[in-house]
């Protein structure tokens, strides 16, 4: 049995597919104060067309203290209408992560990652 202290650290390795550790993977990349979009995670994914996929994935976040899905808006910059961890949770992350949110949208330009490439390691993805 798996005790909750090591849940972080391999608990999604034990109950997700190939493409959802990727997915989680990436999305710990995403440095602070910058947030990524949907398709850009799913891009370095494998896949540019299953934003969805990503979107899904993230909603089902096994640790949210490490896999930080609240960086993750869509391609406009609109923070998630249905944040996995509750209304308001979203915007108040970003908030304390220093970036401005304005009527549920964050300005790509500022704060988004304009180069999928800065997610990328040399590290291979699991």
């Amino acid at each position: 049995m798996m005790s909750n202290s090591n849940t972080h650290a391999t608990g999604y390795n034990l109950s997700t597919d190939c493409l959802t550790k990727r997915i989680y993977e990436i999305v710990k990349r995403i440095p602070r104060g910058r947030v990524a979009t949907y398709g850009q995670v799913a891009e370095i994914a494998g896949n540019k067309n299953l934003a969805r996929v990503v979107g899904n994935a993230l909603h089902k976040n096994p640790d949210p203290d490490h896999i930080p899905c609240f960086r993750v808006v869509n391609s406009k910059g609109r923070l998630a209408t249905n944040f996995a961890f509750g209304e308001g949770v979203q915007e108040r992350l970003l908030r304390e992560d220093g970036i401005e949110v304005r009527d549920g949208k964050v300005d790509l330009a500022v704060y988004g990652i304009n180069n999928v490439n800065e997610l990328v390691s040399d590290k291979k993805l699991i």
